[in-house]
């Protein structure tokens, strides 16, 4: 069932829920979280399907907070709120309420959705493209207890991990996290497997996808190795090589599906590692609603490994590339990380090539 209500208020769309709950014979409510996806219309449908999908496993009302910058100032200057309330099949599993803001109220958003919000159930924020740069000081932000972006989205992937080490707050976390969850736990099962001292490891991947960043930022924190960033033409990480003293433990993914274990004294293996879509990464993290401690170190110890790539001169693409946690890996060199040449290239990328890219 679908509602549409124009120039309204946030009572009289808690009014609408209510009606449509009972136009369905569904009067109770049986979702355990509200989930607030502040995005643009351009991007509002694959949010809200990717919303859908994952709302099958988490059952939630889902609030889209979509903000209409007004052209002309007469327009500016008239605050409105259009509402879209959906209850049934075309919510997915829960309710959905689509949030257009006009003029002024644009400023005001936090007071649109704190009368929405389900009473005594988590809130979580979701910026699915242009996250802020510091979300938990976002007034919407504010509202939630975990604040989930997207640094691929970004045009400097780089840059925008820096920011995130800079203003992280527990709560925070980033798809570009969850998307390397299993190539996280391939490794480290691999280690227990064959338990030994790790010399170095090279991380291979392509040069604008953050989520390669992360992995060697991960390795180099847990590890207190070397890690080498490598480039490769992709699809988003390719293989991982861990040097050990029992020889080297090698994940390899060429074609983004299915990947080949290598280990001393064991025969190869082919691991089901596929590119998972935007539903699977969002119920991961509404999966979980305490802070990711293991995200937050590896953010930082990464990023403070990167340097400022802002004060640089922009790299050659075909430079050498450098270390993760290795002694001398904050000095200058002839050859840049890739994560700094990353941070120049992202740029360039069209925007739909990026968006067909993860992990």
């Amino acid at each position: 069932m679908k509602i549409d209500l124009t120039d309204t208020t946030s009572s009289k769309v808690n009014k609408a829920l209510v009606q449509a709950r009972r136009a369905i014979g569904t009067p109770a409510v049986g979702m355990v979280l509200t989930l607030v996806i502040v995005t643009d219309e351009e991007n509002a449908y694959d949010a809200l399907k990717a919303a859908n999908d994952a709302s099958r496993e988490h059952p939630s009302r889902k609030l889209v907070v979509i903000k209409r910058p007004s052209r002309s100032p007469r327009d500016r200057a008239k605050a409105r709120l259009d509402a879209e309330v959906r209850v049934g099949a075309a919510a997915g599993t829960g309710e959905t309420v689509v949030l257009r803001l006009y003029g002024e109220v644009i400023n005001h958003a936090q007071s649109v959705v704190l009368p929405l919000l389900l009473p005594d159930a988590p809130t979580v924020l979701w910026w699915p493209v242009h996250g802020p740069v510091n979300p938990a000081k976002d007034p919407l932000g504010t509202l939630g207890q975990r604040r989930v972006t997207d640094t691929y989205a970004a045009e400097q992937p780089i840059h925008e991990l820096m920011a995130r080490s800079a203003n992280y707050t527990p709560g925070d976390t980033d798809l570009s996290w969850a998307r390397i969850t299993p190539w996280r736990s391939m490794l480290a099962a691999a280690l227990d497997q064959l338990p030994t001292e790790v010399t170095s490891v090279e991380v291979e991947g392509e040069e604008f996808n953050p989520s390669c960043e992360l992995l060697a930022m991960w390795l180099a924190d847990r590890l207190h190795v070397p890690v080498k960033r490598s480039l490769s033409a992709g699809p988003g990480l390719t293989a991982v090589r861990m040097e050990t003293k029992d020889g080297p433990i090698v994940l390899d993914r060429a074609d983004g599906s299915l990947a080949t274990l290598c280990m001393k004294g064991q025969p190869d293996r082919a691991v089901a590692l596929k590119r998972r879509d935007t539903a699977e990464l969002l119920a991961e993290e509404l999966r979980r609603l305490d802070p990711d401690d293991t995200y937050a170190s590896a953010l930082k110890f990464g990023v403070d490994r990167l340097g400022d790539t802002a004060e640089r001169a922009e790299p050659q693409a075909s430079g050498p590339s450098d270390s993760v946690g290795s002694s001398d890996s904050s000095g200058p060199s002839d050859g840049k990380p890739a994560a700094e040449r990353s941070a120049s290239t992202a740029a360039k990328k069209s925007a739909p090539a990026k968006k067909a890219a993860s992990k």
